[in-house]
């Protein structure tokens, strides 16, 4: 995206799951909508950039400044920190990971990622997609989950503790579920299983992103092969 920057018309779609959730595949059926572009996972690069506007907009002492309206002297600890505008620089902050990470092609109308990782650190779960909610306008969420015993046996998970499995997928879905009902205007649930054995269950995705769904195209997706070999950390 070059000259004057300009978010997609139709806003912003994100897939938060777990890993070997399928997400892969709902990624691909929400691409084949024309207009969205929904990229893969990016290790969870924007979860940093709300940290950052975060501590600007939560500080104390920096609030203060701000609300005192006059220049602080070259000897206070916090020299400067009027001049700061907690949201102009989220919005920066937004703006360029939208540039420079998602990179909208041209006539792109939805834009958006999935990423596995939001559960990993609980407590920035709700701020992360606070800051998303704030300054990526249009931001919706969809919450992708499958049957934990089927992700236990896929990929990396197969490795490690049934019990820690088990616990990190809990989390993560409790997470999803509380979110949800909390925002439930921008958020929606999906389940891998139900979708995959009865593809027209996803008329409420598509309901509930306004967009028109035909069966023909979600079989034909459904029906692609996905080689993960290439990317064995995907979802």
């Amino acid at each position: 995206m070059t000259g004057n920057f300009s978010h997609p018309p139709g806003g912003y779609v994100f897939i938060v799951t777990y890993g070997r959730s399928g997400s892969t595949l709902l990624q691909n059926i929400l691409n084949a909508i024309p207009g969205y572009q929904i990229r893969g996972e990016n290790n969870y690069a924007i979860q940093p950039l709300a940290q950052s506007w975060a501590a600007v907009n939560s500080s104390e002492p920096m609030r203060g400044a701000r609300k005192a309206g006059v220049p602080t002297p070259p000897e206070d600890p916090f020299y400067g920190a009027e001049k700061i505008d907690p949201d102009a620089w989220g919005q920066a902050l937004a703006d360029t990971f939208v540039r420079e990470v998602l990179h909208p092609d041209p006539g792109t109308r939805v834009s958006g990622f999935k990423e596995i990782r939001f559960h990993l650190r609980p407590g920035l779960f709700a701020p992360t997609l606070h800051f998303i909610r704030r300054f990526l306008p249009q931001s919706r969420f969809v919450f992708n989950t499958r049957d934990h015993a089927a992700v236990g046996r896929s990929g990396w998970w197969a490795k490690m503790d049934p019990e820690a499995v088990r616990k990190e997928l809990k989390t993560a879905e409790k997470l999803f579920a509380a979110y949800a009902t909390k925002h439930p205007r921008v958020c929606h649930r999906v389940h891998y299983d139900t979708y995959v054995s009865a593809p027209e269950t996803l008329k409420a995705l598509f309901d509930f992103l306004g967009e028109e769904m035909k069966p023909d195209v979600i079989e034909r997706v459904l029906g692609t092969p996905l080689d993960h070999a290439r990317n064995p950390g995907g979802g």
